[in-house]
């Protein structure tokens, strides 16, 4: 069989009729008869009967649908891939992010890539975690960011970097010459909590059930941007990951690091089943770089 005769057959067969498959193969019924016939010709059996308006698939179609369904995932696997190769020096690459890398960092590494490849475009949407990974499900995006996300059917997770939580306070708060502050530190200090569905939101309380520290809970918020304005306001002192305090935006803020540590993860997710593009691999490598360049205070140098 021709690959046309393998492709109207499938279409014939999954759709029920000439018809329906003229429509998945948007061509004309015509069109999709005369191969059909071609392909019956060619092999010397029919593959369908037609009875009294119907199209029933022969006993040697039944045969033959299995390995035509495995060619037919064959030749799409081989296009999705032709189509990445052709990709590899232009296309589009579509990001999906949590709040706190569209500040500076994705930002930042977006603008150093497309100086080295300025035919790449890019888009970009800020979700909340969660719909992060629906957008990945629903292949709206080609990569999410997002902090320390637990396993999820379908979805595979890189880690890119480990990053750390920082406190955060106005500059007017004295914590003499602490250079790392503990949880007990901040006992009794108007405090903005994050959401327990977030991540480090989650992180964070384990922690202080564990150190058993009550803070005074004056604000609850649910982005870290929202905790660090409020922070340059004088509301309180606050804990967010170390991406949010190193951006830019909202002067007279002071950080410093939490003792012990609380680490996470910085997680970049995509489809198990959906192969990237060579474009998107690339991408990903310069992230990682810059990612460890921006929590470093050096800016990325290896695109």
């Amino acid at each position: 069989m021709r690959l046309r005769h393998i492709e109207v057959f499938h279409a014939v067969y999954m759709a029920g009729s000439v018809t329906g498959a003229a429509k998945l193969l948007n061509v004309s019924q015509p069109s999709v008869s005369k191969v059909l016939a071609h392909a019956e010709q060619q092999l010397g059996f029919a593959l369908f009967d037609r009875i009294k308006g119907k199209i029933i698939p022969t006993q040697e179609a039944e045969r033959l649908i299995s390995h035509v369904v495995d060619a037919y995932d064959n030749i799409n696997e081989l296009r999705r891939l032709s189509e990445n190769l052709r990709a590899s020096n232009t296309g589009l690459i579509r990001v999906a992010m949590t709040p706190a890398f569209g500040t500076d960092l994705i930002p930042a590494a977006i603008a150093t890539y497309m100086e080295h490849h300025p035919a790449i475009t890019f888009e970009v949407e800020t979700l909340y975690h969660q719909q992060v990974i629906r957008a990945l499900k629903q292949s709206r995006v080609d990569i999410g960011m997002v902090f320390d996300s637990q396993a999820v059917q379908g979805i595979s997770i890189d880690h890119l970097a480990m990053a750390e939580c920082v406190v955060l306070a106005h500059k007017s708060v004295d914590f003499g010459n602490k250079q790392h502050l503990t949880l007990k530190d901040l006992d009794g200090m108007p405090f903005i909590n994050m959401n327990i569905r977030s991540p480090l939101g989650r992180l964070l309380a384990s922690r202080m059930e564990a150190d058993k520290i009550k803070f005074k809970n004056v604000v609850q918020v649910e982005t870290y941007q929202m905790a660090k304005a409020l922070v340059a306001h004088g509301t309180g002192v606050s804990i967010v990951d170390k991406i949010t305090a190193k951006s830019t935006g909202h002067s007279g803020v002071i950080a410093r690091p939490l003792y012990p540590p609380l680490k996470f993860n910085i997680s970049l997710l995509h489809v198990e089943s959906q192969p990237l593009s060579i474009v998107t691999l690339r991408f990903i490598k310069h992230l990682k770089t810059a990612i460890t360049a921006f929590l470093s205070d050096h800016k990325p140098n290896d695109i």
